[in-house]
């Protein structure tokens, strides 16, 4: 199944917002997050949603849990809501589903709900701009390119260069900063960034800063709020 990820309007988002908490996971609006869905609650958040308003909030626990519901720990103030644009059942029981990210909120109150997962209130008005689609440009892309190619070097990693050079510049911004491995904090920072000019300029120095190391992602650059 499959719909417009953008059949909303910045006036009807829900305030009160399933939370999906999922470490080192990015959602940007704009952007779409495939998931497999198999935990029980999940699998029930997941279908509840789908008979009301079809979004659901992704965002990080503070720090790496292995459940953040029944440990109820804190989780990040800032996450995004995404509307389930596609989903298929498996024969095991999963969910298949797709997250189009609509726009940013900041988490207020939340509790777990009798079925096991946690809801939020969420507050959009920080993030209003979320709502209206770029319509290209606002990064430096020789400056992301560049970095890019660094990084794909020091990986030994093959690019489809011919593929990048096509991509819109949000695209390739927000394709980066969700596909790429970085630390949570990192990953928090790119969400944060106030823009696509400065989301770009983040992701070019984290790339630029993962080049430079012989063993894995660089330690966390970004700033928490």
């Amino acid at each position: 199944m499959a719909d417009s990820p953008f059949a909303c309007s910045f006036g009807n988002l829900p305030r009160s917002l399933s939370l999906f908490p999922l470490d080192g996971v990015l959602l940007l609006p704009g952007a779409e997050l495939p998931l497999n869905v198999f935990e029980p609650r999940y699998l029930g958040m997941v279908l509840d949603t789908l008979g009301a308003s079809r979004m659901i909030g992704v965002l990080q626990p503070e720090t790496a849990q292995s459940d953040p519901v029944a440990d109820q720990v804190p989780l990040r103030r800032v996450g995004c809501a995404g509307r389930v644009t596609a989903f298929q059942e498996t024969q095991d029981g999963r969910l298949l589903i797709t997250l189009s990210g609509i726009c940013r909120f900041r988490l207020g109150e939340d509790h777990t709900t009798p079925g096991g997962y946690r809801l939020g209130h969420a507050d959009y008005d920080p993030y209003q701009g979320d709502m209206a689609r770029s319509d290209g440009g606002g990064i430096d892309r020789a400056a992301v390119l560049g970095a890019l190619r660094g990084f794909g070097e020091a990986r030994a990693m093959r690019i489809d260069w011919d593929s990048v050079d096509g991509i819109a510049d949000e695209i390739l911004v927000n394709q980066l900063a969700m596909g790429l491995p970085f630390a949570p904090d990192d990953k928090q920072a790119l969400l944060e960034a106030r823009d696509l000019s400065e989301r770009g300029a983040l992701l070019t120095a984290l790339l630029d800063m993962a080049a430079r190391q012989t063993d894995g992602m660089p330690p966390s650059a970004g700033t928490r709020h």
